[in-house]
């Protein structure tokens, strides 16, 4: 039996669609508001998934963006993949962490890179003084999953080209605050 209206997702269900899309892509334009009211955005990784609806970023205690959410805790973390042209925004409240046990917990030896050895604990492990954890208290967030191969795509944007109508590749979900409190 069909029906006339899709049926609507849950909210768990986009939740989790909403992770694996930011999963396979990883890297967040992270952007906070400056001192005189200019956006600024960097590249962030997104570390894994630990619990809730939450984004995680590491960073350096030393860094400018810090000074950003001091005076404006809102961001928003934007995402998209080239290849398959899925993108992902997220508005929230960013909280700072100097959580010794929670850095552990998120801990990639891969951090290692973006802080000098000066010996001692400021090493760049997780026992560094200078490793600080932005977490993302997400209030809303939009998507679009495409749930078409690459050729199909690429057929879709051609035609789109040639034809002058618009490329339509996938469908944009929100989710709400109320959503995410689920």
């Amino acid at each position: 039996m069909s029906s006339a209206h899709p049926v609507s997702m849950t909210a768990s269900k986009k939740i989790d669609e909403l992770y694996d899309l930011i999963k396979g892509i990883e890297t967040a334009m992270f952007t906070t508001r400056g001192p005189t009211g200019q956006l600024v955005s960097r590249p962030m990784a997104t570390q894994d998934r630990i619990e809730g609806t939450d984004l995680w970023f590491v960073t350096n205690v030393e860094t400018h963006k810090l000074d950003d959410l001091a005076l404006d805790p809102h961001v928003n973390c934007s995402y998209y993949n080239n290849r398959t042209h899925e993108w992902v925004s997220v508005a929230g409240v960013a909280h700072v962490s100097k959580n010794r046990n929670r850095v552990r917990q998120l801990y990639n030896e891969s951090w290692k890179a973006w802080f000098d050895d000066e010996g001692g604990e400021k090493d760049g492990g997780p026992n560094d003084p200078r490793i600080a954890l932005i977490m993302v208290e997400a209030e809303m967030a939009t998507y679009m999953k495409v749930n078409k191969s690459r050729p199909i795509i690429l057929f879709d944007l051609l035609k789109a080209k040639v034809t002058g109508s618009a490329a339509r590749l996938g469908e944009i979900k929100e989710i709400t605050g109320a959503e995410m409190m689920d």
